[in-house]
This record gives C-alpha cells, sequence and structure tokens, in this order.
C-alpha cells in the first residue's frame, strides 16, 4: 500500500523521507512505484545492522530513483521539499513528549498536497486480540527477513519507552 501511495502522491523534484526504515521494505516498495523525475528518497534508521541490510536490499534492486540510507536518529534528520514521509512502526519508539514535536517537523516539511503515511499499533482491551495482532506482527516480521534477535531487540526497545 505504501507503494500505491507513492504512486499517487510522490511530486516531481522532490523528497522522500522513509523514517525508520528498518530493512528498507517501505523505501523499496516506494522506490518500485514512484516515476516521478528528479526525486531522491532518505531512509533512515538509528541501528547500524539495520541500515547494512537496508542498503544490501537496495543495492540489489536497480531503479532510477536514487535512495541512501543514514544510521541517525530521525529527530536529528533536516527534512525540507517533502512529498512522501512514511513513519512505518516508528513513532512508538520516540518518547510520547517528542511525537509530536516530529508529526510537527514533518508537517513543516512537507510540501503542499503531501502526504505523512503513519504505521502503528494498536492495544486493545481484549487480551485475545492483542496476542492476536502481537502474534500476527511477529510473524510478518519473520516471513520479512528479521531474525528473532531482531524481533526481541524491537521488543525490548518498545518496553523501555516511557
Amino acid at each position: 500500500m505504501i507503494g500505491m501511495l507513492a504512486k499517487r502522491f510522490v511530486q516531481p523534484n522532490s523528497n522522500i523521507y522513509d523514517l525508520g526504515c528498518s530493512l528498507g521494505a517501505a523505501t523499496l516498495s516506494i522506490r518500485r512505484n514512484i516515476d516521478q523525475p528528479n526525486c531522491q528518497i532518505i531512509a533512515v534508521d538509528n541501528a547500524m545492522p539495520m541500515v547494512t541490510r537496508a542498503k544490501q536490499h537496495l543495492d540489489a534492486y536497480k531503479a532510477a530513483t536514487p535512495a541512501s540510507v543514514i544510521c541517525a536518529d530521525i529527530a536529528d534528520i533536516a527534512m525540507e521539499n517533502a512529498s512522501m514521509v512514511v513513519l512505518n512502526f516508528t513513532l512508538q519508539f520516540l518518547n510520547p513528549k517528542a511525537r509530536q514535536q516530529m508529526l510537527d517537523k514533518i508537517f513543516q516539511a512537507l510540501n503542499p498536497n503531501g502526504i505523512l503515511v503513519i504505521s502503528e499499533k494498536f492495544s486493545f482491551d481484549d487480551s485475545k486480540i492483542n496476542d492476536l495482532l502481537f502474534n500476527m506482527h511477529h510473524d510478518f516480521k519473520r516471513a520479512n527477513g528479521y531474525s528473532e534477535l531482531e524481533i526481541s531487540q524491537k521488543r525490548t526497545m518498545l518496553e523501555n519507552v516511557s
């Protein structure tokens, strides 16, 4: 779906940001689906192992749109001229007080008619639904190349967010 949204919303001569890019799946989907001239994708993650693997995935797929992967804290990234920004299961890792600041920063960088794509987990009162969604999300990660260690580390990081 992120690729389909990119096809509709990415504008010529603009930047696309994938904040918290992980292994680069959203970046690849965007890259496969856009055909606008003079665009570039900036993918950012704060974990060097994720950045390394994302670069490998991007290098394996040749495309006209350049994509760079940066190891940095998304709060430290300067953004401008954005026609698309993706926060794919990323906002949840930020301290709750920093979330609005990040959204404000993105809003300031978005071009008119630009798009922000946010994907996040939900918590339900029914523990059976929570368990089902939790397990399905981890199955999805496994199917997309995450190791058990990487899944465990992400879970620990989430538990440590205040």
